[in-house]
């Protein structure tokens, strides 16, 4: 069975930066995507950043430019660095690991991210 376990979040003020990272434990094969989602109350789950097994990424319009993703396939690690955060960046982050075929989808337990003066 595979856990994701996060850590990283906390409190910060608008314009600083916060780290994530997930840690995979168990094998999660390969050709897969590793991602960050993060949900806001009262928001539906977004899809924030996404690597797959070869490099590529994906980030959401809002916040390209100030987040980084970066995984180590050898570790199963995958990170997320947030630079000038925003009051509207706070929200629950999600680990997520997926594959298309054949399918696995692992969520991790969530880290509160809070951007507030």
């Amino acid at each position: 069975q595979v856990q994701l376990v996060e850590s990283g979040g906390g409190l910060v003020q608008p314009g600083g930066s916060l780290r994530l990272s997930c840690a995979a434990s168990g094998s999660i094969g390969s050709a897969n995507f590793m991602a960050w989602h993060r949900q806001a109350p009262g928001k539906q789950r977004e899809l924030v950043a996404r690597m797959s097994s070869s490099g590529s990424t994906n980030y959401a319009d809002s916040v390209k430019g100030r987040f980084t993703i970066a995984r180590d396939n050898a570790k199963n690690t995958v990170s997320l660095q947030m630079n000038s955060l925003k009051p509207e960046d706070t929200a629950v982050y999600y680990c997520n690991v997926y594959r298309i075929f054949p399918p696995v989808n692992y969520w991790g337990q969530g880290t509160q991210v809070t951007v507030s003066s």
